[in-house]
């Protein structure tokens, strides 16, 4: 009997629609696998490069989505374990990063603590363009294709056989946050019981809020908007306060209520979730001196801003940037939501949309709207009941 094609969403280029095509089922050799699509999040960086701030050229049409959780239907003979040697078969459940460093460059080799840094990474949902066969290489699709012949750079992590897939596609955001909170310890910048203010309340900024309470933080304050669905959801998390910028308006009222909030002279570390530039001049001035600011929000270029460095240099600063994460880190990531699986209402996060060419689209529209925190596109239901 022949085997169904697979429908993947496509765009032509920043500011497209997306376009449903069909594909042929592929052949599956010794070192690859198919992954069924569970469930596939809308990342602030597919926002942004379908707004055209992707600094870098891309390989248009391509598929979009990168924060998949999914499960192996079939499988080579030779495609045994993930990245960490435990063992896979069809049936098991996995996720895919986007970023996947190559372990063989520059930065992999002699900088491993930088290998999020590699020169010739696997990118899924960014640098594999539709044209490649078999053309399966973005998460909003039915399925997703991993070749470890064609792509020895990829990776893929098991996750727990009784996680929701739904669960397992915020493990890659999650790993951003707990990465940054990891440069800024390795620094000397983040300590058991310090005061965290995470500036945006967008999906990263509310799994930031959790990160930052699961590896010690004391206090953790959100500033950011809409109040709902956000805000309401970052106190759900943890949040022991919001500020929402739609009522705080200018920089000097929220610095103000901020430094009122945390007490004494300001918050130990703050880090930007926000992806807008004109939260790093304000969010240095939450920061008591000698304190920490991460920057990892960034991930696209949406443009520059006037500041002073000045303040830098007379507050005595830690300024910090990261960027994704490392092969290592995505364990982190899977066993956190793992182990605070009901701590926190991971899945309140997500708004879930069908995979079509109208669910797609909305989807995509509802989050740049931030009517939704995490737009969770859906391809089989059945999978993520």
């Amino acid at each position: 009997m022949s085997k169904p094609e697979i429908r993947v969403a496509t765009f032509a280029g920043p500011g497209a629609e997306p376009v449903i095509q069909s594909v042929p089922w592929p052949k599956v050799p010794r070192k690859a696998a198919l992954i069924k699509v569970g469930a596939c999040g809308v990342c602030g960086t597919d926002q942004h490069i379908l707004k055209g701030h992707w600094p870098k050229p891309l390989p248009w049409p391509f598929t979009l989505g990168h924060e998949i959780g999914g499960v192996i239907v079939e499988k080579g003979d030779e495609f045994t374990a993930d990245f960490m040697e435990k063992p896979l078969q069809v049936g098991s459940k996995v996720m895919i990063p986007p970023l996947m460093p190559c372990g063989h460059c520059y930065y992999c080799v002699h900088y491993p603590e930088q290998a999020n840094k590699c020169l010739t990474p696997v990118y899924y949902g960014r640098y594999l363009g539709f044209d490649k066969a078999p053309h399966l290489w973005g998460g909003w699709a039915e399925y997703v294709y991993v070749d470890l012949e064609m792509l020895p750079g990829t990776k893929v992590y098991k996750l727990p056989d009784d996680m929701s897939l739904r669960l397992g596609a915020l493990s890659e955001p999650l790993t951003s946050c707990i990465r940054a909170f990891n440069r800024a310890t390795r620094a000397g910048g983040f300590k058991w019981g310090d005061t965290v203010v995470i500036q945006g309340s967008g999906p990263i900024g509310i799994l930031a809020v959790a990160a930052a309470q699961e590896m010690g933080a004391g206090r953790v304050i959100c500033v950011g908007a809409p109040e709902e669905p956000r805000l309401a959801l970052a106190r759900r998390f943890g949040a022991e306060a919001t500020v929402d910028i739609t009522k705080v308006t200018t920089p000097e009222a929220r610095i103000a209520a901020v430094r009122e909030i945390v007490g004494g002279f300001g918050a130990d570390l703050v880090m930007d979730c926000s992806g807008h530039p004109t939260a790093g001049p304000e969010g240095i001035e939450f920061l008591r001196d000698g304190g920490t600011y991460v920057e990892m929000g960034q991930f696209t270029d949406a443009g520059k801003i006037e500041t002073s460095w000045h303040r830098i240099c007379s507050k005595d600063l830690n300024v910090l940037g990261s960027w994704a994460f490392t092969g290592n880190d995505l364990p982190l990531g899977v066993d956190m939501l793992y182990r605070a699986r009901d701590k926190y209402p991971w899945l309140e996060m997500q708004t879930v949309y069908p995979f079509t060419q109208e669910g797609v689209s909305q989807a995509v529209k509802d989050a740049m709207a931030m009517k939704t925190v995490k737009s969770t596109i859906v391809p089989f239901p059945d999978l993520v009941a």
